[in-house]
């Protein structure tokens, strides 16, 4: 399975690049991962896929546990979903229109939360599932 992270704007600041780097090498190890920067919504809209499912990060969706994220992961990883495929929108969030073509709207958090950020909690938590599954120390 290939994950893929869809997201509007670019990371700017070195630090928080450098933490989404360390974990996208981390899971890189274990997945293969694209993350595609757009610039705004239409080129969002453009870059949609057609194919493999599709999560938008949404405030209102539903709310996860780390164990639970894991579980969902490894079913997709197990039966056959080839790409997952995670967006995040940009300051104003994922255009309702797109919001109703993904499979399942999930929020990361009941609090609101800078999109470059919720970028870097992704993709942490994205490396925990996949230590969970593969019952690697990290989690514990």
């Amino acid at each position: 399975m290939k994950l893929i992270i869809l997201a509007v704007g670019k990371l700017r600041d070195k630090h928080l690049t450098a933490l989404c780097d360390d974990y996208g090498a981390r899971i890189r190890r274990h997945l293969p991962l694209e993350i595609v920067e757009v610039d705004d919504d239409a080129a969002l809209a453009r870059r949609w896929p057609a194919e493999g499912e599709v999560i938008a990060l949404e405030p209102g969706g539903e709310s996860w546990t780390t164990e639970r994220f894991a579980k969902q992961l490894e079913d997709r990883m197990t039966y056959g979903t080839r790409t997952l495929t995670f967006v995040i929108g940009g300051a104003d969030g994922i255009p309702a229109a797109l919001v109703r073509r993904a499979k399942l709207r999930l929020s990361l958090s009941a609090m609101t939360l800078p999109h470059r950020l919720a970028r870097l909690m992704l993709l942490e938590q994205l490396y925990r599932v996949l230590t969970i599954i593969r019952d690697e120390p990290y989690h514990h």
